[in-house]
């Protein structure tokens, strides 16, 4: 069975004040249906509070399967243990990045809503490029908006993967991924989903499939 052309990539909430209680939705989660990538992304920790938050976060999704991407610390992948990075505009560059990771660490990067910074990163040779955000969303403060077109136009006009971030939900999942997304990020729509992420995760995954 083929892989369906959009994939899903779990955000993990920008904090988590019981572990435990996490890591057990998260098997829920990961369980209920394939996801592809996860990327922990978690504020206001010390590093040392990262890496030990992160670490069986990490080591949980990759028995299920899962990618696991850390978010603007590529400094800290191999103590976690991650699979790669993703940086934005603000944090270490692309080529940074990589010099430190090597070769085969996955590195993605932030473009907001510009196809010049995309252009930018997929020639440099980012594993994929990142737009939004296409709608409100409530875990950040997104510094841009960006229109479904570009995804439909980078789509046309690049092979680099691209990813679609920003206030998606399974209510609006369906026109980003009609849009040509290669991966929807989510993650208030799955970790507060009224009915449970793993609901949501099977409902997102449903609609992936629509467009496989």
């Amino acid at each position: 069975m083929s892989e369906p052309r959009c994939q899903l990539y779990l955000i993990t909430p920008p904090q988590i004040d019981d572990l435990e209680a996490f890591l057990e939705t998260l098997d829920g989660a990961l369980s209920a249906a394939p996801v592809a990538c996860l990327q922990i992304r978690l504020k206001g920790l010390t590093d040392s509070a990262l890496v030990q938050m992160a670490t069986p976060i990490c080591k949980r999704a990759q028995q299920r399967g899962t990618a696991v991407i850390l978010n603007d610390r590529p400094d800290l992948v191999d103590a976690i243990g991650a699979d790669g990075v993703h940086v934005g505009q603000d944090d270490m560059d692309y080529l940074s990045s990589r010099e430190l990771l090597g070769g085969d660490a996955i590195i993605g990067v932030t473009c907001h809503n510009s196809k010049q910074l995309a252009f930018e990163a997929a020639g440099a040779g980012a594993d994929y490029v990142a737009f939004g955000a296409f709608f409100e969303t409530p875990t950040k403060d997104p510094k841009t908006r960006a229109e479904l077109e570009i995804l439909s136009w980078w789509q046309q006009a690049m092979e680099t993967p691209v990813v679609a971030i920003g206030g998606i939900t399974p209510d609006n999942a369906q026109a980003v991924i009609a849009a040509g997304a290669d991966f929807i990020a989510v993650s208030s729509g799955v970790w507060q989903y009224p009915d449970g992420a793993a609901a949501s995760v099977r409902l997102l995954s449903s609609l992936c499939a629509e467009f496989s």
